[in-house]
């Protein structure tokens, strides 16, 4: 899934694409899964015509704004989403098995903005998602509506200070890891980010909440900015980001060929990789142990019954509306039809 990283480039690549243009026209393909609470007529409609004036992001959510009346888009990535301008490949998450290409119209595209501005030079801008777990919205507050208004903090952008953060962390007596991933608590932070974070924390993924001591406490409020923001500056570039991050190592697992990751001693690290908050978590044995007073039963118990004390890790199961209720999705059989709406003369 994008996480926080990814998704602040994509905005970085919707700002340089539409900041200051005009949505000429926009296609769309019906999808009543990925199109929470409009249809994908509406949202062509409500958006044609508007000039595109800020783009921002708060966790994996990011959002256009846009001038006149009517609402904006809001949007969420999922599992396989991301963003596409003509003439270039998409940003693909390192997990992701598709190759980038430059097809066009791309496959599994969900709309098109096609965008202009005073030099009369089109672009054309898409959304696609392979798996149909992203949601397209739209709001008339982006900041103050769901899903955006029920996220915790952005370690970017509302980082809380260490005196606040330590009593939301003991307060929790689910794995640390789980308690990561809840984006009620942390938005933006996913699967890799949580595991790089505690790796450099040097904390157990399984290490309960409640257990963590005043100094791992201050680490990882340390760690938890230190990985985004690294990330971020490497413009989620991959390639880029430091030799001796977890990063680097974490993806071989069931495969033959060997990590190269090394100790502080220079000794060979083992990583291992365990289910925590429903989760697949990497981390290094020799640096990252569990606390003795930690009782493997207990801790499976605590994670059992602390659905109320965690959000979902995706949107799978739910679709949250602008009026913050929920209601399941389901499955849609009908076939892709385009629509094509034009901006009327002015």
């Amino acid at each position: 899934m994008p996480e926080l990283p990814e998704v602040e480039e994509t905005v970085r690549l919707v700002r340089n694409t539409a900041l200051g243009k005009s949505i000429q026209s926009v296609e769309t393909v019906e999808d009543t899964i990925v199109f929470a609470g409009i249809t994908h007529e509406d949202f062509a409609k409500e958006i044609t015509g508007r000039k595109v004036v800020n783009v921002g992001r708060y966790g994996k959510v990011f959002y256009i704004e846009l001038d006149g009346v009517g609402r904006m888009p809001v949007l969420h990535l999922g599992m396989t989403g991301a963003i596409q301008v003509k003439g270039f490949p998409p940003i693909l998450y390192k997990e992701g098995k598709r190759k980038a290409s430059t097809e066009w119209p791309p496959k599994f595209m969900k709309f098109i903005l096609h965008l202009s501005g005073e030099t009369d030079v089109e672009a054309q801008l898409a959304f696609l998602d392979p798996r149909r777990l992203g949601r397209i919205r739209l709001c008339a507050s982006p900041m103050t509506e769901p899903p955006i208004s029920i996220l915790g903090f952005d370690p970017i952008l509302t980082m809380p200070s260490l005196d606040e953060f330590k009593p939301m962390v003991t307060k929790r007596r689910c794995p640390i890891k789980a308690l990561l991933l809840d984006q009620t608590f942390s938005a933006g932070i996913g699967n890799w980010v949580a595991d790089e974070v505690l790796y450099h924390a040097r904390i157990h993924p399984e290490q309960r909440c409640d257990t963590l001591m005043a100094d791992q406490l201050s680490e990882l409020h340390m760690q938890i900015q230190h990985v985004c923001k690294t990330a971020v500056g490497a413009h989620a570039d991959d390639s880029k980001f430091p030799s001796e991050w977890l990063f680097k190592h974490r993806w071989g697992k069931g495969k033959r060929e060997k990590h190269t990751l090394k100790l502080p001693s220079g000794e060979p690290a083992t990583i291992k990789w365990i289910t925590v908050g429903g989760r697949t978590s990497a981390y290094v044995t020799e640096l990252q142990k569990l606390g003795s007073s930690i009782n493997k039963e207990d801790l499976q118990e605590d994670e059992e019954h602390a659905d109320s004390d965690l959000t979902p890790l995706s949107d799978e199961a739910t679709i949250i509306t602008t009026t913050g209720s929920k209601r399941k999705t389901q499955s849609s059989n009908s076939g892709a039809r385009r629509s094509k709406r034009r901006a009327r003369p002015s």
